[in-house]
């Protein structure tokens, strides 16, 4: 039988169709890459099941054909960022009185480009053009950036369809900071949980009550000390699960493991805690509605130092550029980057619509000295919240940078302030200034990161027996 016998006006592969035997799991490259192709082109149709030459109908009994699909999904959710919005169809027809199907898969064109096709950790770019995929050309890339839609990953379709009781943490959080009022269908649906068709939106998988995929990661850690990379670690707790666990979690492990102190006055004693606990949660809140989940492999990360409190998250401030060191909180107008998840958040009563968090977290620190003022810094990867410790006297001192004063050297490196305040004062071997900056001693490290400090007389160079000591030039660096 035919492929023409089932679909009539059925023609030749071109840019917006082609047939598949079946998916090859030996080479998943092979249709994954159309998939993407589609998405970033007009989108396309993709027969599975089909001879591609003569357009016979192989086809899959039914259980070979509900395996296809889920196998087709799974790899999809797997590889493909941001995943198209996909639907997949069964054809079915008879053969020598056998049931048969093939699979019909809708590729429509993304609302955010570029789709990157991620194998084995290597991203590439394709685009469909005439019968066949290739890769993407760099003009065709810069096209499809420009041509995007900006659509949010949480507003995006899912392949899973809504059932109330997958959202019992939801509802329950919601009745908690509602006064007992439930939260309804008709609610949910009018803020674009899910559509008319009852399929959920990205945002939404993200709250249901089995959700153990890693968009919503968090990584707590403790440090003894004032920074990552030469202190040691007291405590690193990871967290999966959906994000209303995920506030709570991380609000937990901060409530559990600061300080607390006493403040003799006049009329008695007062009870300090080290981090408000209404600024924790605004900043835990404002991390995850503003997180950037179209990037994989990153996580939400809750760092508490002896004289800080970090929470950065994944993403620079949506649609901003990033910034330097800011203190004044309430001057920064942070755009929604997921609309729903904030919409959810919202309706929750734990942010507020009119984005005041940053104004709650201020008025905590309100009598706080300079040195335990609150601040906020953007890159171009993520933004980090920074709640000075208020039982530590001294406060958040400032950086290596606003330390020291010196010309920065040629072909500079992000680390040249921390080696030169490291070795300021005192002889440092190579093994440790790479142990205080949590890099490994290599020739890498010694040519591309030590030596042009080296070369351009930052770094005095002196030998002691067998080792070679390096200490940083007064005449060359001054402490501010």
């Amino acid at each position: 039988m035919l492929l023409e016998e089932l679909i009539p006006d059925a023609g030749l592969e071109d840019y917006k169709t082609e047939y598949k035997r079946q998916l090859n799991r030996d080479d998943i490259l092979s249709w994954l890459k159309t998939a993407a192709g589609f998405a970033n082109a007009d989108g396309g149709d993709l027969y599975v099941g089909v001879d591609d030459e003569t357009h016979t109908l192989l086809g899959f009994d039914r259980h070979g054909a509900d395996k296809e699909r889920n196998y087709f999904n799974s790899q999809v959710n797997e590889h493909l960022v941001p995943r198209p919005d996909i639907r997949i169809e069964f054809l079915r027809y008879n053969i020598r009185n056998q049931e048969r199907f093939i699979l019909h898969i809708i590729v429509k064109s993304s609302a955010v480009k570029p789709v990157i096709l991620k194998y084995k950790n290597v991203p590439a770019i394709y685009m469909r053009r005439d019968g066949f995929t290739n890769g993407a050309t760099y003009e065709e890339i810069i096209e499809m950036s420009i041509k995007s839609q900006h659509a949010e990953f949480d507003t995006l379709p899912s392949d899973r369809l809504y059932q109330r009781e997958d959202f019992t943490g939801l509802l329950s959080f919601f009745k908690e900071h509602n006064n007992g009022r439930e939260y309804t269908d008709k609610a949910l649906q009018s803020i674009g949980f899910f559509n008319e068709k009852g399929i959920l939106a990205n945002g939404s998988v993200l709250f249901a009550d089995d959700y153990g995929g890693s968009k919503t990661d968090m990584t707590c850690s403790v440090f003894s000390g004032f920074n990552r990379g030469s202190e040691r670690i007291v405590t690193v707790n990871r967290f999966h699960g959906n994000l209303i666990q995920g506030i709570s979690y991380a609000c937990d492990f901060v409530s559990q493991r600061m300080n607390h102190s006493i403040i003799k006055t006049d009329t008695g004693r007062i009870n300090l805690d080290a981090y408000p606990a209404r600024a924790v949660f605004e900043g835990v809140v404002n991390a995850v509605a503003h997180r950037d989940y179209f990037l994989d492999g990153t996580q939400i990360q809750i760092d508490m130092f002896r004289d800080r409190l970090e929470i950065s998250s994944p993403g620079s401030f949506y649609r901003g550029a990033p910034f330097e060191k800011t203190y004044n909180l309430s001057s920064i107008i942070s755009k929604r980057r997921n609309e729903l998840i904030c919409s959810v958040l919202v309706a929750c009563n734990v942010m507020e619509a009119a984005g005041t968090g940053f104004d709650k977290i201020t008025e905590d620190y309100a009598g706080a000295d300079a040195n335990h003022k609150p601040y906020i810094f953007s890159a171009s990867d993520h933004f980090t919240l920074v709640l000075p410790d208020l039982t530590y006297d001294k406060g958040v001192l400032p950086s290596d940078s606003e330390r020291l004063e010196f010309v920065p050297p040629r072909s500079g490196t992000k680390y040249d302030a921390s080696i030169l305040m490291y070795c300021f004062g005192q002889a440092r071997k190579v093994t440790d200034i790479a142990e205080h900056l949590g890099l490994s001693p290599s020739s890498y490290f010694r040519k591309n990161i030590l030596n042009h400090l080296i070369e351009q007389k930052y770094l005095l160079e002196s030998k002691k027996g067998r080792s070679r000591y390096y200490q940083t030039n007064p005449n060359s660096v001054r402490l501010k």
